[in-house]
């Protein structure tokens, strides 16, 4: 009994190994047989993943299959392309780029395309306008210090503070040397927290990346106070590894997303709150 038992689960075992081989088999041959190359990409998930996704069948048009990654923050999708889990990422801005390089030797990186903007906002529930704020407002804000010199200009354009001078882009909060209303920036938070903060009511203003207000759900039409100018604001990127910056899939997946078809998925999806890079 013991010797038919045996035989059976021996039997079913490489029944099994036999099916697996076969489906390995055909998923081979389906690759084969179609030809295309594979590329992974990461990315935030509104609005770069949306993006992508939308860019799949004219990637598919041209022999690409592209498989998106998504991220909830902007440490993992560079470490995962230091890794080589991923041959680009989608998500950063070149002041965020820059400093991540500078603060991890092993980030060997480099942009490859500017594909849309998206316009930092203050969000607020109380007020209407940065005039409006009183003295003492507490503004919450991201704890990426890449992010401050996006935001503190805002602030400076309406007259609330001032910067010391020629400080631009790399701005930050100890280099305001005027501040009447005595604003408080000092609750700095992650940035993917941003817009659970606003919906909790906490602060008098909230600063939050435009795909973190969208992905939140946040009405930027009806919430938003005060936002970055067109001609400031900087571009989301695609960024890959330095050795791999001449790659063909790659060069595809920056022609695609900077094509007509793309540019009007942004302006018809967002209605102006991400805008074409270029």
């Amino acid at each position: 009994m013991k010797k038919v038992f045996s035989f059976i689960i021996i039997a079913l075992v490489a029944f099994a190994l036999a099916a697996c081989a076969g489906a390995n088999n055909e998923t081979e041959e389906k690759e084969a047989k179609d030809g295309n190359k594979k590329l992974v990409v990461g990315a935030s998930a509104v609005p770069h993943a949306e993006v992508l996704d939308a860019a799949k069948p004219l990637l598919k048009e041209k022999g690409i299959d592209l498989e998106v990654q998504v991220f909830q923050d902007y440490i993992l999708p560079n470490v995962a392309l230091r890794d080589k889990e991923l041959d680009a990422n989608y998500f950063q801005t070149p002041g965020y780029l820059e400093l991540q390089m500078k603060e991890n030797k092993d980030f060997d990186f480099v942009s490859v395309g500017e594909i849309h903007k998206e316009p930092i906002g203050i969000y607020s529930k109380k007020y209407k306008s940065l005039k409006d704020l009183p003295n003492g407002a507490k503004i919450i804000m991201s704890d990426s210090l890449s992010d401050h010199g996006r935001i503190l200009p805002i602030f400076e354009k309406e007259g609330l503070i001032k910067l010391k001078e020629g400080v631009g882009a790399s701005a930050r909060v100890e280099d305001i040397i005027d501040n009447p209303k005595d604003l408080d920036f000092s609750t700095l938070i992650e940035a993917k927290l941003l817009a659970s903060s606003f919906d909790s009511g906490e602060g008098d203003a909230v600063v939050i990346n435009t795909n973190y207000a969208l992905e939140g759900g946040i009405d930027i039409g009806k919430y938003g106070i005060a936002f970055e100018g067109d001609d400031v604001v900087p571009a989301n990127l695609v960024v890959v590894r330095s050795e791999d910056k001449d790659r063909e899939e790659i060069k595809a997946l920056v022609e695609v997303l900077k094509s007509e078809e793309i540019n009007k998925f942004l302006k018809d999806k967002y209605q102006g709150a991400v805008l074409p890079g270029e």
